[in-house]
């Protein structure tokens, strides 16, 4: 049997194909523009590969899924998972969402795809969480049931923004001004990082400058701004307190990933910042939190492993 999995972006539509759980190959990748749907894309890559045709496809893509019909949020292919599946001649369509399938790809990780940031090991048989900071704050569980991971998705980055220390209630008090609510994502994100170093640039009476997420993060790193190092401190720190806040809320023993594009730009220095301190700052329950294992996932195509996870256990 040929399986095809499919990451699609905004942007981008990676395809590959799976051998199994935590196995691709043939990664190819294809811009969304240039195809009128998912389908046309596929039967271009198997065009390219000279592959067989796939008895088995699963998409992970950057919308809600629910029901037959598949609306994109950030691009304007709208398509019926049943008709793709009839003009694929295929055995089984699965369409997942993205970050789901990249929650389904962490019970699977090998050690080289992720490094461990504090903590005992994992209990297996436990639950999961999963966080990830890019665009905006993606957020699942996975845990075991039977002999499958089964994902829990969630939109737990939208819950309310929580502070812990009296910079962070003069950051919120900044953008709840500005934007009414003020959601975890606001903060633990790409545009958090930028809305963080603007909040800061106020209370201290500073001049703001236009600086993309990207620009604050280089200028912390690089030394070259005291202002952009203490939002990348402040952003750290949150990271921290939310990842705790997941930890606890299903007793996540099986371990905390971080996944996004954002965090593994500088692991070494979320390691030696307070991410972990505030991690396990939860009162009463710091011992439990400080035998939680926290995850950063380096593999870069965790969401075509999620795909070719989600095919392995459903078929």
């Amino acid at each position: 049997m040929t399986r095809l999995v499919a990451d699609i972006g905004g942007t981008n539509m990676r395809i590959a194909q799976t051998d199994g759980i935590n196995s691709i190959r043939d990664i190819k990748k294809y811009k969304v523009t240039d195809f009128a749907s998912p389908v046309d894309t596929i039967k271009a890559y198997i065009k390219d590969t000279g592959c067989a045709q796939p008895t088995h496809v699963c998409m992970a893509i950057a919308c809600p899924v629910a029901g037959d019909q598949i609306t994109m949020t950030n691009h304007s292919w709208s398509f019926s998972i049943r008709q793709s599946q009839q003009e694929l001649a295929v055995e089984a369509l699965y369409v997942i969402n993205d970050f789901t399938a990249v929650a389904l790809s962490v019970p699977f990780l090998a050690d080289e795809q992720k490094i461990q940031v504090g903590g005992e090991q994992p209990q297996l048989d436990k639950p999961i969480a999963v966080y990830g900071a890019g665009t905006g704050l993606g957020v699942a569980h996975v845990v075991p049931f039977a002999d499958k991971w089964v994902p829990l998705p969630g939109e737990g980055g939208h819950v309310d923004f929580a502070t812990n220390t009296d910079i962070e209630a003069k950051i919120l008090a900044f953008l709840a001004d500005e934007l009414g609510h003020v959601s975890a994502e606001r903060i633990i994100s790409g545009q958090g990082i930028a809305n963080i170093y603007r909040a800061l640039a106020h209370i201290n009476d500073a001049e703001v400058k236009s600086l993309e997420p990207a620009e604050v993060t280089e200028r912390a790193l690089a030394g070259q701004c005291a202002l952009c190092k203490q939002a990348l401190d402040v952003f750290c720190d949150t990271l921290g307190s939310f990842g705790g806040n997941l930890a606890l809320n299903l007793l996540t023993q099986g371990g905390v990933y971080i996944a996004g594009g954002i965090v593994p730009r500088f692991i070494d220095y979320v390691v030696q910042s307070g991410f972990r301190n505030r991690f396990d700052a939860k009162g009463r329950f710091e011992k439990l939190n400080k035998s939680i294992p926290v995850y950063i996932v380096t593999e870069e195509q965790p969401g075509l492993l999620g795909a070719a996870a989600y095919i392995a256990q459903n078929t």
